[in-house]
Order: structure tokens, then sequence, then C-alpha cells
């Protein structure tokens, strides 16, 4: 049974990222970001996740193995939805305003480490929990990350920066979403097998 201060660190993150991922998505469309669009459907994609992991907070070992591997399998797929966002904007040569876009990516920044700090406590245990501590951290970096990127096409008037943090976020989401679905299929076998989750 999880604890009531994961599960109240969950209802703050749910929010958090339902917000944010309103003002991501309509600062990314209104300022042509990529990374910014990116990072929007990153913050709904968590808050999705945030919203399932509450739901299985109470269910067994198996389940929230299963939960979690919905999860990594929906951050794979964000992760090349991305990729081919960036290519689509590459072949249009958009060029984002770096202002607006950075001003939002330190107000996200802001969000998420707070919720990253929340939730570093729970990122040992099974995968369901170590699924929700890897969304946290991946919206902090990407958060760095787009900063980066509005400094980038600020400084060079280009928006190949905006791209190229757009394809790192979908790197990471990638890579997170393996980690996940590795961690799921392990808990799901101790689970079969009568184990806790290591």
């Amino acid at each position: 049974m999880a604890s009531p201060r994961f599960r109240q660190a969950l209802w703050i993150a749910l929010g958090v990222n339902a917000a944010m991922f309103v003002v991501e998505f309509v600062a990314g469309l209104a300022v042509g970001s990529v990374a910014l669009w990116a990072d929007a459907l990153d913050f709904a994609g968590d808050a999705a996740n945030y919203a399932l992991s509450l739901m299985v907070l109470s269910w067994g070992l198996l389940w929230r193995a299963r939960a979690a591997l919905l999860k990594g399998v929906v951050m794979t797929l964000f992760g090349a939805a991305v990729v081919v966002r960036a290519l689509w904007a590459f072949q249009h040569g958009l060029v984002p305003e770096p202002l607006t876009m950075g001003a939002v990516g330190v107000l996200a920044l802001l969000a998420n480490a707070g919720v990253a700090l929340l939730l570093y406590r729970f990122r040992g245990g099974d995968a369901n929990m170590r699924s929700v501590w890897l969304c946290s951290r991946n919206d902090a970096i990407g958060n760095l990350a787009v900063i980066l990127a509005a400094a980038g096409v600020f400084g060079t008037g280009s928006g190949l920066p905006d791209l190229v943090v757009a394809l790192v976020m979908s790197s990471l989401a990638l890579w997170s979403g393996l980690d996940i679905i590795r961690h799921a299929r392990r808990d799901m076998a101790h689970a079969r097998q009568g184990q806790p989750a290591g």
C-alpha cells in the first residue's frame, strides 16, 4: 500500500503537469517552437501517467507493473512522435520567437524542479514509482533544454537549436520509456513468482 505522502505528491504533480501542458501547448503553437510543443505533449503524457499511478496505488504488484509497462510504451511512442514533428519543422524552416519561448521554459523549470524534489524520495520503489520519478526528472531536464534552445535561437536567428533540443528530448523519452518497460517486465516476473519488487 502506497504512503499518504506519495499519494499527495502524485496529486500535486498531476495538477502542475496539467496546468503546464496548457501553458506550454498554447505558447508553443503561438511562437512556433517544436521544443515547447514537445515539452507540452510531455506534460500531457505525464499528467495522464500521474493519474494512472494514483489509480493503481492500491493494486497488487502485477497490476502496478502492467500500468508501468503501459506508461513506458507511451513514453517511447512520444519520443518517436517528437522526432517526426522535428523533421517536419526542419523541412518547413520554422524559426520560433525566442523570448517568449525562454520565459515559458523558465516557468516550466521552476514548476517541475519543485515536483522533482517532491518525488525524489520515492524514486527507488517498484516500476510504477520509478516511472513517476523518471517523468518528473525528464521534465526538469527538458525545461533546461528549452531555455538553452531559446538562447540559441536568439543568438543565431535559426530554428536549428529548437530542433536539436526537440530531438534530444525525444531521445530522453525513448531511453526512459525503454527503461520503464525493462523494470516493469522484471516486476511482472517477480509478481508471477510471488517475489517482492526489486
